[in-house]
């Protein structure tokens, strides 16, 4: 059931500004905002046409709270498709405040968390999985993600999901007409032509499914451990990547006690570094705490940048550096590592050749002197298949939609099974409408109370 109520929120962020945006929705909404408006030019604001700004003064019992623009949007033509009224005010604390209980007190009632964009998916302005995407908008912190969410804000992933659904529908009609008539034994599906459409979808979801990994990456960032010994140059590195002294430096092993983390965006994809403690064999109590805490960030990281001072891998140390290098790799088998050789300005060509040799794919730098820097940037973005983003494909980075692709994949592929086999119509008819379902949850056409509860609690309030 659509909530009547008209429900008020600050719409910009709290605290102190040049101006704050105040919004109403609901069937009431221009009839509180009414009691409180003056307009400058005397105009009835209840008689105001839909999409117009009116100057005035919020006055109530003779006093005059400030002077705003009041917005208004009248359903079904509006965000929430309800009546909707913005008052842009002043930016201080208390003006805010004083005029968002003078709404409270003329009959608005206080609005939850995501109760606008709640009220636009009831209203259908939005479906589920673009009212998401409205979240993971404001959420967006780099151009990747940006990109992304305003794509499926759009409909983009929506659309995709809403055709597969239609045509699996379809063809479901007409299996549960086969039942209606099993008596006569009539077929009214044409069984290649479903094969064909099960293939294709089948195709689809998996396309979806594998655009996961990239979408949750892009979304939350990709952590990348920093990890080698102490004193070969782990915090000079992270500096020289984020261009500024983010990293206490020295020539005394073992400085960086424990892991430093920030975030760097390059080409519109997040990278957050992990600056970890040296690993050696230490006696020093807090040290060893610090080297603890770097293995747990390699578990974390899904790339290991492992950095080896290359002035001074002699043969016996190239050696040694082999053999850690194939434990790294045998204990973390699933992430990406990518070997350092620092402080290579002190090196011949002839030294680095031999180096190469012996160490495949080594990249040098010299992260002090901001030598190869950029080089390192690039093999990080090769971690990211950025394909689809370029290609602008639908790109997965929702846990809940990724759950529901898994579970729909899985039932169509009963249904293809039972159709190759000759299974009955009344056992297909059963995984169809399990498929549907999963479709219809991405979407928004299966709700219930608990999950909208679930989504919408975690947007902010007022939007």
């Amino acid at each position: 059931m659509i909530p009547q109520e008209t429900i008020v929120a600050l719409a910009t962020p709290s605290g102190a500004g040049a101006i704050a945006i105040i919004r109403l929705s609901g069937k009431d909404a221009v009839r509180i905002a009414s009691q409180v408006f003056q307009s400058v030019s005397g105009k009835d604001l209840s008689q105001q046409k839909t999409h117009t700004i009116h100057l005035g003064h919020i006055v109530d019992e003779g006093k005059t709270y400030d002077q705003v623009l009041v917005s208004i949007f009248k359903g079904p033509n509006s965000y929430t498709g309800e009546n909707v009224v913005e008052i842009s005010c002043h930016g201080s604390t208390f003006i805010q405040q004083q005029i968002i209980q003078l709404l409270l007190r003329k009959g608005a009632k206080m609005a939850k968390a995501g109760e606008f964009t709640l009220r636009a998916f009831l209203n259908g302005k939005l479906d589920l999985s673009q009212a998401e995407a409205v979240a993971d908008l404001i959420a967006s912190d780099n151009e990747a993600s940006h990109q992304i969410a305003m794509q499926q804000m759009r409909g983009g992933f929506s659309n995709e999901i809403a055709k597969l659904r239609e045509e699996l529908l379809n063809f479901a009609s007409l299996i549960e007409l086969e039942l209606d008539f099993s008596e006569e034994d009539v077929e009214f599906a044409d069984r290649t032509a479903f094969h064909e459409l099960l293939n294709r979808i089948e195709f689809v979801l998996k396309r979806l499914i594998d655009s996961f990994a990239v979408g949750n990456v892009i979304k939350n960032g990709i952590p990348v451990a920093i990890v080698g010994e102490p004193n070969v140059g782990k915090s000079t590195l992270l500096n020289a990547l984020l261009n500024e002294e983010r990293a206490i430096v020295s020539d005394i092993a073992g400085t960086t006690r424990d892991t430093i983390e920030d975030e760097l965006v390059i080409d519109g994809i997040g990278f957050r570094f992990i600056d970890t403690a040296g690993i050696r064999d230490t006696q020093d109590h807090v040290e060893s705490i610090g080297i603890k805490k770097t293995f747990e960030k390699i578990e974390q990281a899904q790339v290991v940048l492992f950095l080896v001072d290359s002035s001074d891998l002699y043969a016996t140390n190239l050696e040694k550096l082999k053999i850690e290098i194939e434990k790294i790799k045998n204990k973390y088998p699933q992430k990406a590592l990518t070997i350092i050789g620092n402080k290579a300005d002190k090196l011949t060509d002839d030294v680095k050749q031999l180096i190469e040799n012996e160490i495949q794919n080594i990249l040098f730098l010299s992260a002090k002197q901001n030598i190869g820097v950029d080089e390192l940037k690039n093999t990080l973005l090769s971690f990211v298949n950025t394909g689809a983003l370029r290609n602008n494909e639908t790109i997965v980075t929702n846990t809940r939609h990724y759950d529901s692709l898994l579970k729909a994949l899985e039932e169509v592929q009963k249904v293809k099974w039972e159709l190759d086999a000759g299974i009955s119509s009344d056992l297909m008819a059963i995984d169809i409408r399990s498929a549907l379902y999963y479709f219809g949850e991405i979407t928004g056409e299966v709700t219930n109370d608990e999950l909208l509860g679930n989504i919408f609690a975690n947007f902010c309030i007022g939007k």
